[in-house]
């Protein structure tokens, strides 16, 4: 059995970009499309992503183009995420923890956070759940996250939220350091306002912090401060992954197999480092995998090649979850393919 774990349906900014990509999923989904260029081909283009916006992302006919890809693939299980930060009843628990000053950052991400925040997580988890059935019909399970921003100090706030639902996993990630989104491209710049050193010290206690608050299943891509290519050198970095492989080891959590980073970002790395999944193994920490699937065509991206990687480093298990029970499945390689087996 093959597996996909933190997968996403979408994600403003709505760019024309957002639009290209979207209408080129939906028509994963055509069998027999019109000729291109013909003014019916037009016509057609401009309803299916006109239905596209008016049903949303949770609506069956945009989640069936991920089972379809996923049968394809051979993917039998499938943990779909949405982040806290799309949903506006989670409004007040950002607005405290992110710079939203009228500061140049401040600004941009203030106008970042009403475009992508727009969803609701009642309806997300409604949506999403009722699925189930049909998707086990064809042969693939699905479970139901969320992904969850920490800001450290702020536990009390963020458990409220998460326990409004019943997920199958929780996966904590980082993705602000005193209020400021460094994987945002638009404030790239900032980086150059920090030691590197020091940021990356900032970033990995707050991630520490977040192993430690028992809020999370799994932690997700674990050094992705890399987005950019910016860090120091790896004598510097290694006290930094123990530490974080010490917490994850006493709170029994486990971490991900990344692809994101790989494909969709300038570092073109997996998370985590070579390094730093080395000790993740070698102290036998619970392992998942995820393609960080943000469109129906990438969901399994990089699939087989971690897969492998992850035998040839002796990995015989990996981590599933069902209603926030872990389950460890084996790996192995049945003919020329990977799988997880049962």
């Amino acid at each position: 059995m093959r597996v996909d774990y933190h997968v996403h349906l979408e994600e403003g900014p709505y760019t024309s970009n957002w639009l290209k990509k979207t209408y080129q999923n939906l028509l994963l989904g055509q069998h027999s499309p019109e000729e291109k260029s013909s003014k019916q081909w037009a016509a057609k283009s401009v309803q299916k992503l006109s239905e596209r916006m008016i049903k949303g992302a949770y609506d069956p006919i945009w989640l069936d183009l991920y089972l379809e890809n996923a049968k394809r693939k051979g993917i039998k299980e499938v943990g779909i995420v949405d982040h806290l930060y799309r949903f506006t009843d989670c409004r007040e628990y950002f607005e405290k923890n992110m710079l939203l000053d009228e500061s140049p950052i401040g600004r941009l991400q203030k106008q970042w956070l009403n475009l992508v925040m727009t969803e609701s997580m009642d309806h997300f988890a409604e949506s999403i759940s009722r699925n189930k059935e049909k998707w086990a019909k064809q042969g693939v399970q699905l479970k139901v996250g969320i992904e969850a921003d920490y800001f450290e100090g702020d536990e009390e706030d963020l458990s409220a939220l998460l326990c409004r639902h019943d997920w199958d996993f929780i996966n904590g990630s980082v993705h602000f350091i005193n209020g400021w989104g460094f994987d945002n491209p638009k404030t790239i710049h900032e980086f150059e306002n920090y030691d590197v050193h020091v940021l990356y010290e900032t970033f990995f206690r707050i991630v520490e912090k977040a192993i430690r608050s028992g809020l999370f299943d799994y932690i997700s891509h674990l050094d992705n401060i890399k987005v950019f290519g910016y860090r120091p050198h790896t004598d510097l970095l290694m006290p930094m992954y123990k530490r974080i492989v010490k917490a994850l080891k006493e709170m029994d959590a486990a971490t991900e197999v990344n692809a994101g980073l790989f494909y969709r970002f300038p570092v073109k790395e997996m998370c985590p480092s070579e390094p730093f999944l080395h000790l993740l193994i070698e102290n036998e920490i619970p392992l998942l995998l995820s393609s960080d699937a943000h469109f129906p065509e990438d969901i399994g991206a990089f699939l087989d090649e971690n897969m492998d990687m992850l035998i040839n480093k002796g990995v015989k298990e990996i981590a599933t979850f069902d209603k926030r029970k872990r389950i460890m499945k084996p790996l192995s390689i049945e003919g020329s393919s990977l799988n997880i087996l049962r």
